[in-house]
């Protein structure tokens, strides 16, 4: 029998072999920083430290998994349903636009808290419209999921570009960014959140779409664990014929799916729209994207998980630039190196020990 299809407990597929997956990642980066001439220990401390070592340096560890959370469950929600979305990065780019928009209109009238709500709408709308033409594709044309959302990442580029530059500028400026938002538009930090601890949040950018993102987590567990539609989708996911076999509908629920998954990727967009920068600017997802494609697998596709794996690559995306600060050797390229091994293992070489680990499985449960 194959391995893969060999039950271990969840303490075991959950926790124990991403633990290992992440402690190989560390270990082969330490051996990278060694080769270039700095104590690979020295390095960890001083990467921990610019991420926790402060309320500020957690504040942007943070910030940065607030984007991977929603990121990280715009795929997950997709993978439940057997769909593997890539589109995330493109999703969450034109959610920025309804984000901003809700913004703009209604930022000299009313206070961030009635914007708010019109904005989480606005950008979800916008990213689930972004995810639709591919979802349609795939439940009534058969394209391939991921070479239609993969080409729609570049289509919005372009789109979120012309837009930036030619309607949405502020006349005068060459800057391609909208005006920035007034108090009305903007969400507020979670100084409180850091002062509870004792410390206090600096310049880090943390702010209310935090919240939402672990609003969005309970929302997603009890939509695919405890709903009809979560049981569909769970079901299309693990086989397709099956599924349309006992009478699920498989272009509504394809399509449910991908509206989901784009919608949540577009609310990515309250953090650093609305929440950091106050202003819709070029390319202002930075990638995250395509990082909680990693963050979902690392979660193993469960809310609690990928806020666990957000955070490990806030760490990282933190620690990083504070490492590169103190060790000039320590390149930010060589960041995206460490980045890179981890989502190598979290990801394509995610199985790798799981045959050593069902061969001490069995061996211990005989004895």
């Amino acid at each position: 029998m194959s391995t893969a299809s060999v039950p271990l407990p969840n303490w075991i597929s959950y926790g124990l072999i991403p633990v290992i997956n992440i402690i190989v990642a560390f270990l082969i980066s330490g051996l990278v920083v060694w080769l270039i001439g700095e104590n690979p220990l020295d390095a960890l401390v001083l990467l921990l430290q610019g991420a926790l070592g402060n309320g500020e340096g957690i504040g942007f560890t943070l910030f940065y998994a607030t984007s991977f959370i929603f990121t990280g469950l715009s795929v997950a929600v997709a993978i439940h349903a057997g769909l593997f979305n890539i589109g995330s990065e493109g999703q969450a780019y034109v959610g920025g636009l309804g984000c901003a928009l809700a913004a703009l209109t209604l930022d000299k009238y009313v206070p961030w808290y009635v914007t708010m709500p019109f904005a989480v709408i606005g950008s979800a709308v916008f990213g689930a419209l972004w995810a639709l033409i591919p979802a349609w594709l795939q439940a009534k044309r058969g394209s391939h999921i991921v070479i239609t959302t993969i080409m729609f990442n570049f289509i919005a580029s372009a789109m979120m570009n012309f837009i930036l530059v030619h309607v949405l500028i502020v006349p005068g400026k060459m800057a391609p960014e909208t005006r920035t938002f007034l108090e009305g538009g903007q969400l507020p930090k979670l100084d409180w959140l850091i002062a509870m601890f004792g410390s206090t949040i600096g310049a880090a950018p943390l702010n209310v779409s935090f919240l939402i993102a672990l609003v969005m987590c309970v929302l997603v567990w009890f939509l695919v664990w405890r709903t009809k539609l979560g049981y569909e989708m769970r079901t299309l996911g693990l086989s397709q014929t099956a599924a349309v076999y006992a009478g699920i509908p498989y272009a509504r629920t394809v399509i449910i799916a991908m509206l989901i998954s784009g919608g949540l990727a577009g609310m990515m967009a309250l953090n650093p729209v609305m929440g950091a920068s106050a202003r819709l600017q070029v390319e202002f997802v930075l990638g995250a994207g395509f990082v909680g494609i990693a963050v979902s697998l690392m979660g193993r596709n469960h809310p609690f998980g990928i806020i666990l794996a957000a955070i490990l690559f806030g760490i990282l995306y933190q620690g990083g630039d504070a490492l590169s600060f103190d060790m000039p050797d320590i390149t930010r390229d060589m960041i995206v190196v460490i980045q890179g091994l981890v989502i190598l293992f979290a990801g394509a070489l995610e199985y790798m020990f799981r045959p050593a680990m069902v061969r001490a499985y069995q061996k211990f449960a005989r004895a």
